[in-house]
């Protein structure tokens, strides 16, 4: 490939991915993944800070789930609005076409203490954007933290049925998780 093809922040994140994969995060330097990617050492650090950061993502999730309940009815609820999130990250990040990238991030951070606290931090930043977006909505305290602590525990709950089964639908398993986890607060 070249190395003026545009889309050098993927090819960083296949590379990586693909080593740390292969022979393990903590062995994998910054240069192998730009050697590998065909890119630049120069080049990496243009596109991530450090090698952490190439499995983050960036904020796709947040801009998804705030942008969903945002966009939702209205009239719609708290928690239908977090469905609406939920649906958001089905549909565009949790495809079948990424199952497979997904649960090698998942086995990679799983792997590694320090990228498993990474994800921890992430998940607060997250429960944090969603928690303003539902105040934008007019979403009351507690409810609005509430919602979306719920919302992170169905993420969690479905992304890990969904890569213990190939072949579900993440959107339907979020969707259940977000219905039990609503019924089991009724009841406590």
């Amino acid at each position: 490939m070249a190395r003026w093809d545009p889309n050098a922040r993927e090819r960083l994140g296949r590379a990586a991915l693909e080593l740390f994969v292969r022979q393990g995060y903590d062995r994998t330097t910054v240069a192998e993944i730009a050697e590998r990617a065909g890119l630049a050492k120069s080049t990496f650090f243009r596109h991530f800070a450090d090698k952490r950061e190439v499995l983050s993502g960036g904020d796709v999730l947040a801009r998804l789930f705030t942008g969903a309940i945002a966009a939702a009815p209205p009239g719609a609820g708290p928690l239908e609005a977090a469905g609406a999130a939920l649906a958001a990250a089905g549909e565009q990040a949790f495809t079948a076409e990424r199952y497979g990238t997904v649960c090698e991030r998942q086995q990679v951070i799983a792997a590694n203490p320090e990228l498993t606290e990474r994800e921890l931090l992430k998940r607060e930043a997250l429960v944090t954007a969603l928690t303003a977006a539902l105040r934008e909505r007019g979403v009351p305290e507690p409810a609005a933290v509430l919602t979306a602590q719920l919302t992170l525990l169905a993420l969690g709950t479905a992304l890990a049925r969904w890569t213990a089964r190939p072949g579900q639908d993440f959107t339907a398993l979020a969707r259940e998780a977000l219905t039990t986890l609503r019924d089991t607060a009724a009841t406590l």
